[in-house]
């Protein structure tokens, strides 16, 4: 099993900033892709942004230019600096990781979840 715990949620101010970091634990094997998602009071969870062990990146178009994901490999930890908030981030961020174990099965692994909040 792999346990994802998330950090760094919180009430900010439009235009403010927040990083939020992620790390696993557990009966690590490999993860090939780390990231975040979102959902929204009444909208469906939609993703924000990715990276592989490749170094590919992915995000969501509402937040790209102000939204930055990275990734340390050695920690197993995934970071999501935030700037430029806007109202319409609000939302509740959840952590995943895209574990392969040494038996080559495949799952996908969440964190509990962080409340990020923009308001004035």
């Amino acid at each position: 099993q792999v346990q994802l715990a998330e950090s760094g949620g919180g009430l900010v101010q439009p235009g403010g900033s927040l990083r939020l970091s992620c790390t696993a634990s557990g009966r690590i094997f490999s993860i090939f892709a780390m990231g975040w998602y979102r959902q929204a009071p009444g909208k469906q969870r939609e993703l924000v942004a990715s990276v592989a062990a490749s170094r590919t990146f992915e995000y969501a178009d509402s937040v790209k230019g102000r939204f930055t994901v990275s990734r340390d490999n050695a920690k197993n930890t995934v970071y999501l600096q935030m700037n430029g908030l806007k109202p319409e981030d609000t939302a509740i961020y959840y952590c995943y990781a895209d574990h392969t174990d040494a038996l080559g099965s495949r799952k996908d692994y969440w964190g509990q979840g962080t409340q990020v909040t923009v308001s004035s």
